[in-house]
């Protein structure tokens, strides 16, 4: 493959590519009923939060990132905020941070397919809390639809899954990483680790979404994130363009898609 200097990912993402021109007009739609649950009654659930401490203990067994509380809150903080910048109402904002808190709890289960389990542990909880069949199917449809375990890339399928397709895998940092021993880094470590800084910005003005990363070079190569991540940057310019956005990805000052 090319070094970093010649890397052309605008070409790579091309080629590997397959297109499939989404309908957004035909997405699901909310219930328009008043929400009987916030987030933060949500992320209050001891069933919620025992499948969260399931979730990322069987990950830390596995070799996995963190995928926790931290992660949890950072990606439903995300999400939320995709849907504020693009001015999306307020009702689909808070199903998108409730999805967006609770996406990984398939974990509890299994790695594989969690998105799916996911998707049905949420819908007991939901269900529970009173929520309308609609909005659960809106947030069922995110977290099943956000996954890229078992050879398979998900898809957004509504506003509110693109939104947290776009929240879960700009979350690439150094915080993640469990392993204290530098010298036994996998490549995800090392990619993680050698993150300084992530931001996903949302400029609806020029309907861009740009993830911005500060890697050390030092530590892993720019090259090798794109190695592991590709599958990630596909999902997300395809949950971007869902949105009416064009996806970049800007890495140490330099826009490389």
């Amino acid at each position: 493959m090319t070094d970093d200097a010649n890397l052309d990912v605008q070409q790579i993402v091309e080629d590997i590519e397959e297109p499939r021109p989404a309908r957004p007009q035909e997405a699901a739609q909310p219930s328009g009923q008043a929400l009987p649950v916030t987030l933060d009654e949500i992320a209050n659930d001891p069933e919620i939060t025992a499948y969260i401490e399931a979730a990322d203990s069987n990950l830390g067994v596995l070799g996995f990132t963190e995928h926790g509380f931290r992660h949890a809150n950072l990606v439903s903080h995300i999400a939320r905020n995709v849907l504020r910048r693009l001015e999306y109402d307020a009702h689909l904002q808070e199903l998108a941070a409730i999805a967006g808190y609770i996406h990984d709890i398939g974990n509890a289960i299994s790695r594989y397919d969690h998105s799916l389990t996911g998707a049905l542990l949420a819908r007991e909880v939901l269900v529970r809390h009173g929520l309308a069949p609609q909005d659960i199917a809106l947030v069922m449809g995110a977290i099943g639809s956000h996954g890229d375990d078992s050879q398979r890339l998900g898809e957004a399928v509504h506003p509110v899954s693109a939104a947290l397709i776009l929240a879960d895998k700009s979350d690439v940092h150094r915080s993640r990483v469990r392993n204290p021993d530098a010298a036994t880094f996998d490549q995800h470590d090392r990619v993680n680790y050698a993150s300084e800084s992530s931001f996903l910005r949302v400029d609806p003005e020029n309907k861009r979404i740009t993830l911005e990363l500060t890697i050390d070079t030092s530590i892993s190569q720019v090259m090798h994130y794109f190695e592991i991540f590709l599958p990630r940057m596909l999902m997300s310019r395809r949950a971007a363009e869902f949105l009416g956005c064009a996806f970049h990805i800007d890495i140490n000052g330099v826009e490389l898609l």
